[in-house]
């Protein structure tokens, strides 16, 4: 049997939801303005998913374990959009040395919600074996996207050379194709 979680839990989780739906929009205001340079499989394919999933929870499987994944979640995105909003700042873009640290965030919570899912299948809580086989692939699948995004953005140059962490400038881009860019303007 699940454990139910209060009304006051519930609450945030619709509110966790409905976040995920405002996420979904960017994507459909990239696609609207033909941002295409923003819009990958990896955007699509997390903000999609995590709508639906998100949906099916709150209405099957609102249980106690359905808590954990969000706070991390929570957490991430407040640092990943307070790195955008301060690099929104030209005057702060200079001193935004941490994305690439955001990324690894992301992996840390795939990670941790990896653990907290074997948890539930070593330890019965209720929640049926299948979600939580579901949600391990799921997490995998995350943790297989991101991980290409790191490499395609923090470890290869634009020929697909690997760099080195002494390559980057401090906003995690490549010097050397920094160099480039200014040398073409």
């Amino acid at each position: 049997m699940l454990i139910c979680v209060s009304p006051q839990v519930m609450n945030v989780l619709w509110w966790y939801y409905f976040s995920k739906f405002i996420e979904l929009m960017d994507t459909v205001f990239f696609i609207l303005r033909k941002n295409n340079h923003q819009l990958t499989f990896l955007h699509v394919y997390h903000h999609i998913s995590m709508l639906n999933i998100w949906w099916f929870v709150l209405n099957w499987l609102p249980c106690g374990h359905s808590y954990f994944g969000p706070t991390l979640n929570s957490f991430v995105h407040v640092v990943m959009y307070s790195y955008y909003g301060l690099s929104a700042i030209p005057a702060m873009r200079p001193y935004l040395w941490w994305k690439k640290y955001i990324t690894q965030l992301q992996l840390i919570q795939f990670f941790l919600t990896v653990l907290q899912t074997l948890g539930a299948i070593i330890w019965p809580c209720g929640v049926p074996i299948g979600w939580l086989y579901f949600q391990i692939i799921y997490m995998s699948t995350l943790t297989v996207f991101f991980s290409n995004f790191y490499i395609q953005t923090y470890k290869t140059d634009k020929r697909g050379e690997l760099i080195n962490s002494a390559s980057l400038s401090t906003n995690g881009h490549s010097k050397r194709n920094a160099t480039l860019k200014t040398k073409m303007n």
